[in-house]
Parts: C-alpha cells; structure tokens; sequence
C-alpha cells in the first residue's frame, strides 16, 4: 500500500491529505491564528493570500501526504548540495494505540529512547563533516544529510523512507499571482538511504525503493537472504552477511567439542535464515540442534516464557541465540528469575556487545561466560571529541540531544535555554502576516514526567554513557563506513574529465550535483573501491563486504558487573581464537560440556538410536579383533591377519604362536607319558635278555620280540617329534618316522602271528614243509618287505607334496595356531591307510588262531592288542579332525601312546608274570603240556 501510495505522490505531486491554512485579512476579528488541517475527500486548493513589500499579491498551497505530526521534527539534518538520508532507530518502542476510535489512526512518535543510536547517527554527522572538509573528496561539493527515526519498526522505517526520496511529506508552491510564476519550497529528495538497522525493515525497503533505482546501504541488516542480487539489486551493506556469522558459530561448536546445541531466534528473516544456513553447516558433523524457539516482539511475553520452558527443560548447555539485543534482555531475566545459569550462550552480533545487558547487574550469574561473534570494531579519530563537544545551548532544536539529557543528567535543558529553531526546515515558511506556532508531536500514552530545568553548566566531558563511549566502535564504524562508500559513489558520479568545461554534467559518467539520478549513483556504487582514513581497503562483493568479525566474551569484573573481552578475530575462512582467554559461564577456564550423549571412548562404536537424532547414540564395545583408538568412532577396523585386538580394543597387537610346545601342561603330561612308556620298554627289553634263555622266551620267537621291543620303544619316542615348535624337519620327520615305526611294530606282530599259525599247521600230517619254508630268515624277510613298502609311500610322499609347517589365521582369537600341514592328503591317507591294513590282517589272523591249543597261546595276546590297537586308531580319525590346532596334535600323540601301551601290556606284561611270579609254569614241560 505505501508503495503505491508513494508513486501515486510522486506522479500527480499531491498527497493524501491537503493542508489549507486559511488566513482572512488582518482585522478579521475572527482570524484563526494557528493552520487548520483538513482532510476532505477530494483535495482542496485554497491560495493563502499575502502582499508583499512591492504591492504583488502571492499565493502559498501546502499540500500533506499524510496525518502524521512531527516525525520528520526527531531527527537531525543539515543543508547541502547532495543531501544523503538515513533511517536510524533512536526509540525503540511505539506508542500505545489510541483505542477511543475518535480520530482516524496514524502513526505517532515512538517512545524509549536509545543512547547507542543516537552515536551510530553522529557518526553519519561526523563522517558527512570529515567529507566536506576534504580538498580532494567531492571538492566544491557540499554534502547534507537528513535522518529521521524508523522507530525499529516497519511502518516508521518507510515512511521514513517515502518521506526522504519524495522531499518530505509537506509541499508548499508559492505563486505570484501577477506574473502566474510557481516556486516550489520542499526539501530535496535524497539519492540513497543509509539504513536501517533490522534486516526485515531493510528488506521492505529496499523492495518498495528498488523500482526506484534509490539505493539503500544498510549498517546493521546482515540477513543472508539481501545477498541476492536479482532481489536487492539496489541494497548494500557495510555489515557481513548472516551467512558469514552462523559458518562462525558452527565452526565455534565443532572446534569446542559441542555436539548438542539449542537454538533461539527472532521469528523474521534475520533470525530464521541465520538458523537455516547454521543447520546446513552442521550437517554431517555430529552437531545437532535439540530445540528451535522463535521470539515474536508482538507476544514477547508469551514467547520469552515458551522459550524459557523449553531452555529449562533441555538438556543442551549451550544455546545459540539470534535477537535484538532488547529481547534477549527479556529472556536473560526470565532465566534469571528461574535460577537457570548454567547455559552456555552464543552470541550473534545483534546482542554480543550491548553494552545495556552489560551493565545490568541482574543478568550477572545468567549471562556470565557468554561468547559471540561481533561485529569488528575500529577507531575513529577525532570522533570522541566530537561527542564530548556536543550541548544543547549550541544545538537548541535538536530534539533529541534533549532526549540525551534528559537521560544522562536528568533534567530538561528547554527552560534553561529557550526555544530555538529546529534543525529540520520549518514544515511552512513565515510570512510578515502569520504566526505558525510549532505543532507538538502525539505524546504516547504514559505522559514524560516533568524534570527540573538544567543549569546549562552540564557537559559531556567526563560523562561514562554509552553515547560517549567510543572504545568499540562497531555499527558506529559500519555507519561511518556507509557514508564514505556514499561519497565516493557520488564523487565517481560527479567528476569529470575537464570540470569547468562546457560539456560538464552533460555525460553519463558526470552529472551536476542538483541533477543527480538514482539509478546512475546505483552503478557508481557497484563500483566502489576506496582506502578507508584507517589505511584498509573497501568494496563491495555485489551487496556484501568482505566477511571480519571479532569474537567476544563476557568476563566478571570484581565490581559484580560484566566486562567485554576481545578474544579471537574472523577474517573470511581464518579463525583465530585464544581459549585460554575465555571465561566460561562457570567462571573458569574450563570448557563446559554439551552432548546428548557423551562420547564413545576408545575399544567402542557409536550405536545410532532409532528415531533420535544423530547425537543421541550408544556405545557399543568393539568385536574381538576389531579395534577404534578415537573417541566418538563411528565403526571399528579389523587388525590385520597377523594381529589381534589387545583387551580394551584399542590396539592390535601381534597375534601369540600357539602349538603344543614342552612347556605348558598338556606337552608335560604327554613328555612324561612317552618317556615313561620308553623306560618301560628299554626294561621289558632288558628284563628279556636276562631271560633269553628260559622257555617262554624262546618259545615266542626271541628275536621277533626283541624287535617288537625296539619298535615300541621307537614309537614312545617319536611321539615326542610332536611336541615342540613346528619346523620343516619337524614337520617332515614326525609323521615319515610314525608311520614307518608303526609299520614296523605291526609287521612284527603279523609275522609272530603267522609263525603261530605255521607251527601249529605244520604239526599236521604232510605239512612238516611249511615251517621249513617260514623260517628265521623268510621272517626277517617278511619284516622288512612290509615295512619298505611304507618307507617307499613316505618318501614317494615327502619327495612329492610333504607336510609343512602352517600358521592358521582362520580361527578367531589372539593367536595364531602354528602346525604342520599334511601336504598331500593322498599320501598322508595311503600313510593311514596302510597301517590300517597290516592292522586288520594281523588282527583277523590272531583271531584265527586265537583258540589253538597251547598252554601259552600267543596269539590271544596279540588278539587283545590289535583290539585296542584298532579301537584306538578308529577314535583317532574323527577325533583328529575336529580338534583344532595343537590338540590336533595332543590327539595323535595319545593315539600313538596308547596304542603303543596297549600293545606293551597286551603282548609282555602276561610274559613279565609268568617269568616274575609264576615260574613253575616257564618250563618246557608245561609249555609242550596240552
């Protein structure tokens, strides 16, 4: 609506309201001394008739374009040959609404002054006098400038706005009636707008002037949204966008180990899209956001106390907050008045350097240890004198240096000084005929109390306020800094190559200061790059400067009061902060904690939660053989083959060899056995050969079981080969050594069992050849010839494919199983399977002749053996098989063991009876006895 309002001003030269002063001749008795506003339907012309000195009749017409008094009075203004505007929030809150509904609404003067403000505007005043005394910027060229309140609120910021392009809201044309000359007297329209302070006033701003071509340069509005050329294109900005400040404070959580944050923000552009880039930021980062609230300044209350709730109820320590420093304010005192002061809070520019929160001591113990990023901060020289130096006797219209007073001192400088002139034009020019007493503008609703009357001896100097102090200058300087990229664009615009040539003004690079496009200013302000009076370069990237910010905390001072510390710088994408700086809202120098949940330290996972967010997980313990020596380790790696997780799972350590060596239990217990069985063999041996010449002894064939007894012993022995360290003789020995052994044990067996079975075949009618033709040596011969055909399958094995030793990664566990791999399986199974076979046919000849008649049937004894031989050896297959590692080992041993020992007792121990204990039987008497 204002806008088209404002084109319809701009295209007739008429408003919404016509004023008419009305004025009847000097004796008129009843002559209004005052103007009479009026607002009929259709505009009504009525000449303010007046004579002048020469005896002509003129004619004065005000027009009004609207029914607001006295906004355009609170501000500050000087003439000049380009006259800038500006739009700064010197209050801060409207007034009541009128509810009587007895006049049509319109906007009154807002209430709440503000001091801070107040300096951003004589920082424009200052910088405009710095200009003007240049020699070589704008020479010949006067700058003015012409600020009003925009009330931080939208309708006063544009009508502020429309008021500042068009000229003012009153325009006055003055006519000679005799010549019919009009001479119009209104103030200029400005060029350019420096403002406003708040991102969603400075976003219907620079929309409802951009069809303008007026550019706006705001000090304040750092909404990332206003980047957008295609939008904005007539916007700038001397602040860093939001988008700058929210990568700040994302890298801020993630450098600080803070992985579960809440969010509080103004709900308009400012806050929202400050959030919205700070999500995208954290995305992916394990930082996540446990709660957004929204502040309205409509429901402040209502929001603040939501707010608070959620803040209270949260178990997030730290808190990121976008707002106006005002309302922050209201939500610091509501956690206050809950005893909530163990929140971290992140402050945005808006509120990170306020000096009213600062000094409020009822924000002590909940504001402690806050951090912020804020705008940067910079000298400006000869600045603070030029504060000091103001007073009210010098400047007696202006409204608000009354304010300032009122505020610093307490008392009113009106009485003390009179009434002056105001520093705005007069809304109507005097005539010789009439008096146009000032309109005072709209009171709020609770009425200003009275105060005393200043002395006039009150003055700035020495006076500690935030108007006078300039030890951070932060949206002062953004203010100073927009008015010098104003007068350079301008500069740009009105020079040229010959400046008193006839062609000057007459191109489109050069134009004369009453003449000046918006439009043209608009491209010269695109191009703007300059050294700023501190030395540093400055322009534009689009709409935006080159991101700086400094970082903040506040810091306890003795007093009970809180202090601002620099304690880090952003230039672009370089963060330097000093940590050890920084005092935390616990008032030490530790960095508090804020997760959902604490991190998973070394040997475990994170375990993600269904349904929660990603900060929010388990700690799951690492698997055997997979390791994480970080904390927060979202997976554990697998140790390599050689290597195993340590009992923590957060190293890999090399895997323990594990084989059955002479040193642990089980290879003890079966050393002792197989040397036990040995010595008893050597003296079954030697008690044989002490007995070789009694009966028994002969009878069995001596020199068989001498033989037998050498095997034995042999076979006790080579289980020892499978105890110890694999190696590739080991390896090679151990199971050539067995098998041959072996063969040889049973190969004696077989043959005392067909030498059985010859005898007592021979003992028959016409077979007394038979034990002629087996004799000694066709049995040593049957010995041998059975048992080089196992030495042939041995060497035929170990020449082709023979065993080796082996380390067995696929078990899982801390060590490695180191043993021998058979190498061929077909001559290990040929190895096996011979043994095997001499076994069963000793075993089925012994079982044949096992009910000879004989006092001392040998082949019983043999029968028993093959028995628990075979019995043995047919456990031992599956048993092997299914053992792993070095009791694979273990099992062959006791195989070998008790085989052998079933055999040494089988066939001897009977023998070892009969010679010890029952000697009457070992005679040859009763041996031929039936």
């Amino acid at each position: 609506m204002f806008y088209s309002v404002f084109r319809n001003y701009i295209g007739t030269g008429f408003g919404l309201v016509n004023c008419l002063p009305v004025c009847l001749s000097r004796g008129a008795p009843f002559m209004s001394p005052w103007l009479t506003w009026l607002t009929p339907a259709i505009p009504l012309l009525l000449p303010w008739l007046v004579r002048d000195g020469s005896g002509m009749v003129q004619a004065t017409v005000c027009s009004r374009w609207d029914r607001s008094v006295g906004l355009d009075d609170r501000g500050l203004s000087q003439e000049g040959e380009v006259v800038i505007g500006g739009l700064i929030p010197f209050h801060n809150l409207p007034p009541a609404p009128d509810l009587s509904f007895s006049q049509p609404p319109d906007l009154q003067a807002c209430v709440n002054f503000q001091e801070e403000p107040l300096q951003w505007a004589h920082a424009l005043v200052f910088a405009v006098d710095e200009i003007n005394r240049n020699p070589f910027l704008l020479p010949g060229v006067r700058l003015g400038y012409r600020i009003l309140d925009s009330c931080n609120q939208h309708p006063w910021s544009l009508r502020g706005a429309l008021s500042l392009v068009s000229g003012g809201n009153i325009r006055c044309e003055t006519t000679e009636i005799s010549k019919l000359k009009s001479h119009p007297s209104s103030d200029c329209p400005v060029p350019l707008v420096i403002g406003d302070a708040s991102s969603t006033q400075t976003i219907i701003l620079a929309r409802t002037l951009g069809p303008l071509s007026v550019p706006v340069i705001s000090y304040q509005a750092s909404c990332g949204c206003l980047s957008d050329r295609q939008e904005f294109p007539n916007f700038f900005r001397t602040i860093p966008s939001d988008v700058y400040q929210a990568l700040t404070m994302a890298r801020l959580t993630w450098l600080l180990g803070w992985t579960w944050v809440g969010a509080i923000a103004v709900d308009n552009d400012y806050g929202r899209l400050a959030i919205q880039v700070f999500e995208e930021e954290i995305r992916g980062t394990g930082v996540c956001l446990a709660f957004f609230e929204t502040l309205n300044r409509a429901n402040l209350v209502r929001d603040v106390k939501r707010a608070a709730d959620t803040v209270q109820a949260s178990t997030a320590r730290v808190i990121l907050v976008f707002l106006w420093y005002t309302d922050m304010g209201a939500l610091l005192l509501e956690l206050g008045r809950r005893n909530v002061t163990d929140r971290q809070f992140l402050a945005s520019e808006a509120w990170s350097t306020s000096g009213q929160l600062l000094r409020n001591p009822a924000l002590f113990n909940v504001a402690q240890g806050v951090v912020g990023v804020a705008i940067r901060s910079a000298p400006i020289p000869g600045f603070e004198a030029h504060l000091r130096s103001l007073n009210p006797s010098r400047r007696p219209g202006d409204v608000l240096l009354k304010e300032l007073w009122e505020t610093v001192f307490g008392c009113s400088p009106g009485a003390a000084h009179g009434h002056g002139t105001s520093l705005l034009p007069s809304p109507l020019p005097p005539t010789p005929s009439v008096s146009l007493p000032h309109t005072p503008p709209p009171t709020s609703s609770s009425p200003r109390p009275l105060l005393a009357s200043c002395s006039g001896a009150e003055t700035l100097e020495g006076v500690q306020s935030p108007f006078t102090d300039t030890s951070q200058l932060r949206i002062t300087y953004n203010v100073y800094l927009a008015v010098y990229a104003a007068a350079h664009a301008l500069h740009s615009l009105l020079s040229c190559p010959q400046r008193h040539s006839p062609t000057w003004g007459s191109s489109f690079t050069c134009s004369l200061p009453y003449n000046i496009s918006s439009a043209e200013l608009l491209q010269h302000l695109n191009q703007v790059n300059f050294t700023t009076p501190l030395g540093e370069p400055f322009y534009f990237r689009g709409a935006d400067v080159p991101a700086v910010y400094d970082l903040v905390n506040w810091q306890a001072t003795p007093q009970g009061l809180l202090k601002l510390v620099t304690i880090g710088r952003v230039d672009g994408s370089n963060l330097l902060i000093n940590q050890s700086a920084i005092q935390w809202n616990t008032g030490t120098n530790t960095v508090p904690v804020s997760v959902c949940s604490d991190s998973c330290p070394p040997g475990t996972r994170v375990a993600r939660k269904k349904g929660e967010p990603v900060c929010c997980f388990d700690c799951i313990s690492c698997s055997e053989g997979e390791v994480s020596n970080t904390t927060g380790s979202l997976q554990c790696d697998r140790c390599p083959l050689e290597f195993w997780s340590n009992s923590h799972r957060t190293a890999c350590v090399p895997r323990q060899l594990e084989f059955l060596s002479f040193n642990d239990v089980m290879g003890v217990t079966l050393t002792t056995v197989a040397v036990c069985g040995a010595v008893a063999t050597v003296a079954v041996f030697v008690f044989f050969v002490y007995h070789r010449h009694t009966p028994l002894v002969r009878a069995n064939n001596s020199e068989l079981s001498f033989l037998l007894l050498l095997s034995l012993k042999l076979c006790f022995l080579c289980s020892l080969v499978f105890i110890g360290r694999p190696s590739v003789w080991a390896c090679r020995i151990r199971q050539a050594a067995f098998g041959v052994i072996f063969v040889l044990c049973l190969s004696c067996l077989l043959v005392k069992t067909i030498v059985v079975l010859a005898a007592f075949r021979s003992a028959r009618p016409g077979a007394g050849q038979l034990m002629r033709c087996f004799g000694p040596v066709q049995q040593r011969g049957s010995v041998f010839l059975f048992t080089s055909v196992q030495v042939i399958i041995c060497a035929v094995w170990l020449s082709m494919s023979p065993p080796l030793p082996y380390r067995d990664l696929g078990l899982k566990g801390s060590k490695v199983i180191l043993e021998c791999e058979v190498g061929s399986v077909v001559g290990f199974s040929l190895v096996l399977g011979y043994i095997g076979l001499l076994a069963s046919l000793c075993l089925l000849l012994a079982f044949l002749a096992r009910k000879l008649p004989d006092n001392f049937n040998e082949a019983k004894l043999i029968t028993f053996s093959m028995l628990i031989f075979c019995a043995v050896w047919i456990s031992f297959v599956p048993a092997y098989i299914s053992s792993p590692g070095k009791y694979a080992d273990a099992v062959e041993i006791f195989a070998i063991l008790a085989s052998s020992f079933g055999l040494l007792l089988c066939i001897f121990a009977p023998k070892c009876y009969i010679i010890l204990l029952r000697p009457e039987r070992n005679t040859k008497k009763h041996m031929m006895s039936k």
